[in-house]
């Protein structure tokens, strides 16, 4: 298996305030010397980054490239800072660009999204009230920044010692990115891929190319990942290096288990649905109590995603009563 950190990869877990944990940022010792991911903005992300650095003889100064792989606020939060510090070229996929340069507003219009789908699908206002006001709290943990360098999927990112390939995997979120060193066989994979959790596909606007959505309807986001998951699952790789925990060496393998886990999870959901006809808010209380009222969002792309597996096997329809969409089983 090829060793990352001696092809010059290395992790630099990072502290976040949030249940995941640390994301892991790499610093690829190369030139130029580029940071993939930065973590979330604040004081202490930004100590121990230095830190990190200085363990490898760098300075936040010394960056020549910050690398995003996608638009969640653990992995871009400090880009603003970091990009005007050391003067380095800000670098993600083209169709994520306008999230990072327009964070906030970008962000606003998610929430948008998020409120709208919880009401529809059975969510009380004023849960959907209060989580609405804990985003907009979290937004502070995010980051804006010029993107001096947009890139195409299928386009390469080069370096004076390797090149790497660009690579669109939605699901997760719409702007999941991968950078792939085929010499190496090694990927940069964000949260596309993770050892220890399912990465949530959650809802979000799409941001253009394959967006996942059936029709006119909501963004299908566990549909869109499964492809993107399947694409991965094909390619030829020694290590997959994610955004959270240990590094991904049987990525084939573990792929096949979460699609596994996935059609698991979609027969639970279905004996539900048999049982009674249902809202994705009452599914989620069924299966995970309190939790939905906590953390409603979460669980209701949870819910949404399997449901979707559902509908497109043709085994669940949906009616919309009230304004609150249900669930029951076809035929």
């Amino acid at each position: 298996m090829t060793d990352a950190a001696a092809a010059g990869y290395h992790c630099l877990p990072i502290p976040t305030p949030f249940a995941v944990g640390r994301v892991n940022c790499y610093l690829i010792e190369d030139d130029p010397l580029t940071l993939v991911d930065t973590g979330p903005n604040s004081g202490k992300a930004l100590d121990e980054l230095e830190r990190a650095l200085a363990g490898h003889g760098h300075r936040v100064e010394d960056l020549g490239r910050i690398v995003i792989t996608h638009q969640h606020i653990d992995h871009l939060g400090l880009v603003d800072i970091l990009a005007r510090r050391s003067g380095a070229e800000v670098c993600s996929l083209d169709l994520l660009a306008p999230v990072i340069e327009h964070f906030s507003e970008e962000a606003e219009r998610d929430d948008e999204l998020a409120e709208a789908l919880m009401l529809r699908h059975g969510i009380p206002r004023d849960v959907v009230s209060a989580l609405r006001s804990v985003s907009r709290s979290f937004r502070a943990w995010g980051g804006s920044s010029a993107v001096a360098h947009p890139l195409a999927d299928g386009s390469e990112l080069a370096f004076a010692g390797r090149t790497l390939e660009v690579l669109h995997r939605p699901g997760h979120s719409p702007s999941d990115t991968l950078f792939h060193d085929r010499e190496r066989r090694i990927v940069l994979g964000g949260d596309h891929l993770i050892a220890h959790i399912s990465s949530n596909p959650l809802i979000s606007r799409p941001l253009g190319g394959k967006s996942g959505e059936r029709g006119s309807g909501r963004p299908r986001a566990l549909l869109t990942y499964m492809r993107s998951l399947r694409e991965t699952r094909a390619m030829d790789l020694d290590v997959v290096l994610p955004g959270h925990g240990e590094p991904v060496t049987e990525h084939a393998k573990l792929i096949d288990e979460r699609f596994v886990l996935h059609e698991r999870r979609a027969n639970n959901i279905a004996g539900l649905i048999e049982d009674r006809p249902s809202s994705a808010y009452e599914l989620a209380q069924s299966l995970w109590g309190n939790v939905a009222v906590t953390q409603a969002y979460l669980t209701l792309c949870e819910v949404l995603g399997h449901v979707d597996l559902l509908l497109e096997a043709g085994r669940v329809t949906e009616h919309e009563t009230g304004g609150v969409v249900r669930f029951e089983p076809a035929g």
